[in-house]
Order: C-alpha cells, then sequence, then structure tokens
C-alpha cells in the first residue's frame, strides 16, 4: 500500500510544501513573500469582463492586476457582457504566458478585489494525505530540497533499471522512456520499464505542477494496450477529475490529458533560460545564513554572492532579520559565480 508524508518547510520570504509518495517526492508547493493572493490556486475573486471572444469561446478577466484570466464563457457564464461584475474561483494559476483560469461561481457588484483567500499550505498539504503529520524543521527543508531538485531535472532513474525524460513544450509535455542495457529478455524488460514508467511519470508530473497534453514514447513494440492502460488510469487516478486516457497508437505513444492547476514548479524556480532564477538563489541564500545563525548564536555574519542574487535578495532582509537579528549583512560581490555563496562571521 502506497504511503504519503507531509512536509512543511518555513523558510525566510519563502515556504514550500512536499508531498512524498513512498519516499520519493511528489508534489512541490511553494509560496513566496510577494506572491499575489489574486492569482493562487482556490482564490475567490470579484473580476470584470474585459473582453468576451466568442470564437473561442473564452472571456477574458481584470482581477485587478496582470495577468487577466481566463474563463470559459459556456454555461451559467453565456450570457455575460463586458464590463460585468462577477464572483470566480481560480481553478488553474497562471504559467509563462498565460494567464490564470477562473470557473464561473455568480454575479457580484463593485471594483475587482479578493474576497476569500487560496487554501493554506497546511490545508493543502492535508488533504493530499488527511491525517498524516507535517513534519517541519531540518527534515522538511531536506525534503524540499530534494523536491525541487527533482522538480527541474529532466532525466529521472526508475527503480529497477531504465529511465524517463520529461520535457515540456508549448505544445505538450514529452516523456521518453528508456530500457538501459542489462541483459536478459528484452521484451519483458521493455513492459517492465513501460509500467514503471508510467507510475513513476504520474508522479513525476504532479511534483513538476505540469498537465494538458502528455505524450509517453514507450519502448518496443506490440504494446499490452489493456495491462498499460489500466497502469496508467491508476497511476493518475490522483489527478482526476478531468483525466482523459487515449488508446496507444501503433507507433508505441500513450497520449493523455491531464487538467492543469499548478504553475509549472520550474517557472517558480528558473529564468527564461532554465536557469535558477535570482530570486530562487536569494532564497537559498537566506536559508544558508539562518542556518549559519542558528549553529553560532552570538555570531555578526557576512554573507558574499553575486550582484544579481544580492538584489533579489532585497525583498526577504526583513524576513530574515525577524528570525536571527539584525547580525548579518549581505555584500554583493561581482567576483561570485550566480551559485556561489559565503558566509563568515
Amino acid at each position: 500500500m502506497s504511503e504519503r508524508r507531509l512536509y512543511l518547510d518555513d523558510g525566510p520570504g519563502e515556504a514550500r510544501g512536499v508531498v512524498t509518495l513512498d519516499g520519493r517526492p511528489e508534489r512541490l508547493m511553494i509560496r513566496r513573500v510577494g506572491d499575489s493572493p489574486r492569482q493562487l490556486a482556490g482564490a475567490r475573486v470579484v473580476a470584470r469582463v474585459r473582453r468576451i471572444e466568442p470564437g473561442i469561446g473564452a472571456a477574458f478577466l481584470d482581477l485587478g492586476e496582470e495577468p487577466d484570466a481566463v474563463l470559459a464563457a459556456g454555461g451559467a457564464a453565456i450570457k455575460l457582457v463586458e464590463g460585468a461584475a462577477l464572483e470566480v474561483e481560480i481553478v488553474s494559476e497562471a504559467r509563462r504566458g498565460k494567464g490564470a483560469v477562473a470557473r464561473f461561481i455568480g454575479l457580484a457588484e463593485g471594483p475587482p478585489r479578493l474576497i476569500a483567500d487560496a487554501p493554506s499550505l497546511t490545508a493543502r498539504l492535508t488533504a493530499f494525505a488527511p491525517g498524516a503529520p507535517i513534519v517541519a524543521g531540518d527534515a522538511a527543508r531536506q525534503a524540499a530540497d530534494i523536491a525541487e531538485a527533482a522538480a527541474v531535472a529532466v532525466e529521472h532513474p526508475l527503480p529497477g533499471g531504465g529511465l524517463i525524460a520529461i520535457e515540456p513544450t508549448r505544445a505538450l509535455t514529452a516523456v521518453d522512456v528508456d530500457l538501459q542495457a542489462g541483459g536478459g529478455d528484452a521484451r519483458r524488460g521493455a513492459r517492465r520499464v513501460n509500467l514503471a514508467a508510467i507510475e513513476h511519470a504520474a508522479r513525476l508530473l504532479r511534483l513538476k505542477g505540469l498537465g494538458g497534453l502528455i505524450a509517453i514514447d514507450l519502448i518496443g513494440a506490440g504494446h499490452d494496450g489493456a495491462a498499460l492502460t489500466a497502469a496508467a488510469k491508476a497511476a493518475f487516478e490522483p489527478d482526476q477529475p478531468g483525466v482523459a486516457i487515449g488508446p496507444i497508437s501503433r507507433f508505441g505513444l500513450l497520449q493523455l490529458v491531464v487538467p492543469r492547476r499548478e504553475r509549472p514548479a520550474a517557472e517558480i524556480l528558473c529564468d527564461e533560460r532554465g536557469e535558477m532564477s535570482p530570486t530562487t538563489l536569494a532564497l537559498r541564500f537566506m536559508r544558508i545564513l539562518e542556518r549559519e545563525a542558528r549553529a553560532d548564536g552570538g555570531a555578526r555574519l557576512q554573507g558574499r554572492c553575486s550582484p544579481p542574487v544580492a538584489a533579489a535578495a532585497s525583498p526577504y532582509i526583513e524576513a530574515l532579520r525577524a528570525r536571527i537579528g539584525a547580525r548579518f549583512e549581505v555584500i554583493s560581490d561581482a567576483t561570485m559565480a550566480r551559485e556561489r555563496f559565503e558566509v563568515s562571521a
């Protein structure tokens, strides 16, 4: 039977919630100081209809800040007019180049505004494993660091051999399955790896916050469609409702659609080049400073980092001071590499 464990790392300027499935990271939820509460999944907002596009059956909503949200203009929302005020719930967070997706609740009055906060990280974690304790402290920080590394990695080894690579594109997310050399019955090995790949791809897609059209390139030919489809249904059950699984093509491609609900982790953690962003590195730097300060309770610390990281750290300085006091300084050093930090007493 699968076991889920919950972790909450409350760091300076950032909180990270992690769910593990049988010891491996399954979900990573990140909240940062400065995040807009109107854009978070589960938030309820009064919005105004900015524009209706009948050709695509959608309305664009002014939330009172950028970016606009998108609402499917069907059902009860079909009679909306431009300028109308309405209450909506954010069901899918904004991602790069795309606004949030909203669900129509009813008509409203007044200017765009937040009327109900999104669920807290504690509430979200508890929903994934009711009754399970939420682990904090050093164990949570380690779990969050491991989850971050897995969330941005492309290649992931499979237990017992095999490898999957997960790469999102504008149109879909491609999952490539590889069988590592090792002898034995190749057909049996391909079946075993394909089944493991489906199971772990589902977990990793949840961890990465990826949805939409998913294409899994399976190993070999002559697949047992019934067994693989059953494995996909079981693996993606936690993503219901809204998962649709297609038949395996003659090219060995398993295609499915998974609802988008989270902002992709890589978009939060990385810049447009796929490198860790200055903000992510600054928050990592804040955690290192906090750790060193707690290890030496009376020391005054100097932390050196690159200029982009020092600039990105500015919004989080007060959060760190509230934890360890004003006994540190951040020094911008143009000779430092982006991902290098130095802390001294």
